[in-house]
């Protein structure tokens, strides 16, 4: 992907039969052309501070969604929660989709500044539905402020 192809939402899980679902869920309203998908945390923070493979990115064109998933290898949801939201990009909405119902981690989540905890849908219609719906909204209906 070019750096002047602007990437509307960064989908950061390691499972890839929930990825596979997730940007199905993201085509149907158009909005998997401009998806860019990562495997786990640690990939997740070289994309958007610009670091290891993805040095060459530029920084100014961060995208406007994070679908973060909690439970990953190398680096967590959580630490990526707590990188980002403590640093200049913390205006990027980041929605966790996981299927973690620990109290826990939905505390923390939102202690650190999450915009949105789901967990995800178990049937496969209502997993496609709710990130439809998620994806419309966060990238069509919300407004982030001014760079």
């Amino acid at each position: 992907m070019s750096d002047l192809e602007q990437v509307e939402i960064l989908l950061v899980e390691d499972n890839p039969e929930d990825a596979e679902m997730t940007m199905r869920a993201l085509r149907k309203p158009n909005l998997a052309n401009h998806l860019h998908w990562v495997k786990d945390g640690e990939e997740a923070l070289d994309y958007l501070f610009c670091s290891g493979r993805y040095a060459g990115r530029t920084m100014g064109l961060p995208p406007k969604l994070v679908l973060l998933d909690i439970k990953m290898p190398k680096v967590d949801g959580i630490e990526v929660l707590r990188r980002v939201k403590g640093s200049e990009l913390r205006t990027i909405p980041i929605v966790v989709m996981t299927s973690s119902n620990e109290e826990r981690d939905v505390l923390e989540s939102y202690r650190l500044g999450v915009n949105s905890y789901i967990v995800k849908p178990v049937q496969f219609d209502s997993f496609i539905e709710t990130v439809s719906k998620i994806g419309l909204y966060w990238v069509l209906t919300n407004r982030v402020p001014a760079k």
